[in-house]
């Protein structure tokens, strides 16, 4: 059954069954927990991390590798390599630390005829802020009901919302998640200005931002930099500013200097088995075992290949 079929078929469900009974599945008295359905999986499982697709985030304090998806937001993935190819991030600085919400990283000048030009990539792209469901999407769905979307799941191991009326499928704003900043006009941003959520899912962004992957590792070194004291979390002073010592791609470093990471792919039964310790905690630490997990409560486990 293909994405379209199954959507048409759950969206029936969620019409006909009451929201209470979502959470009230049949499960094992004792599932696997979470680290015992890591342990047990499959090579097959895993999916291996393409250079080709990752980049290198180099700051003082260490390295942040992020996985880019461009099954997603090709443009400004392909843009986002043009400027890492003409090395435009090198030298610029994180510039903001919101609270709960971002670390931004760009070219802090305020006046745009200031800023740092762009050589051989674009400087501003249509938004990609949703793409269509096709009958090859593949997405594992979350069974409970969501306040920003009709369906939710993960795709290509990425949280996703859905809504089949319109026929769109849109990356969510969960913990981690890579954005490109923008002004007012939807098509301003180019990736020159990126972002990264280090705080409680600002879900109100999905459909108003280009997403563009995800975090993989080195996440404690962007959500614990100092907060800005400026409006929206902004350094006020030039000296808080963090510089960016280089962004590359993985296929650009040499092997010695790349990280063999592995994601866990959403599209197995492992998966699946996943979702549900998540769902029903019957660890002996829980007093109430849960039965629900909401779209950004779920990990989106990745392992280090030695």
């Amino acid at each position: 059954m293909n994405i379209r079929d199954l959507l048409a078929v759950f969206g029936a469900l969620l019409i006909l069954l009451p929201p209470s009974s979502l959470a009230q599945e049949e499960e094992p008295a004792s599932p696997p927990t979470m680290s015992e359905v890591l342990a047990n999986s499959q090579p097959t499982d895993w999916r291996p991390v393409d250079p080709e697709e990752t980049l290198y985030l180099h700051l003082p304090s260490g390295r942040v590798i992020i996985e880019l998806a461009p099954g997603f937001a090709p443009r400004h993935v392909a843009n986002i390599k043009a400027l890492v190819e003409e090395r435009y991030y090198d030298g610029l600085f994180v510039v903001r630390s919101q609270e709960n919400y971002v670390v931004q990283w760009g070219d802090p000048a305020e006046d745009p005829a200031a800023r740092r030009p762009i050589k051989s990539a674009q400087a501003s792209l249509p938004p990609e802020f949703y793409g269509s469901i096709t009958k090859d999407l593949s997405v594992t769905l979350l069974p409970e009901g969501d306040v920003y979307a009709p369906n939710v799941g993960f795709s290509q191991s990425l949280p996703v919302a859905l809504d089949p009326a319109t026929d769109r499928v849109w990356l969510a704003h969960c913990y981690g998640m890579v954005g490109v900043g923008r002004d007012v006009a939807p098509d301003s941003g180019s990736g020159a200005e990126m972002y990264v959520v280090i705080g409680h899912a600002p879900r109100h962004l999905d459909r108003n931002v280009t997403l563009v992957g995800r975090v993989l590792q080195g996440m404690e070194l962007l959500s614990t930099l100092p907060r800005g004291t400026g409006t929206l979390g902004f350094y006020e002073d030039p000296s808080e500013y963090v510089p960016v010592q280089s962004i590359r791609l993985g296929s650009d470093l040499p092997a010695a200097d790349r990280v063999s990471l592995e994601v866990l792919r959403s599209d197995t039964p492992t998966f699946e088995a996943l979702i549900a310790s998540r769902r029903f905690r019957y660890e002996s630490w829980f007093a109430d075992p849960g039965g629900r997990v909401e779209l950004c409560n779920v990990p989106l486990p990745v392992r280090v290949v030695r």
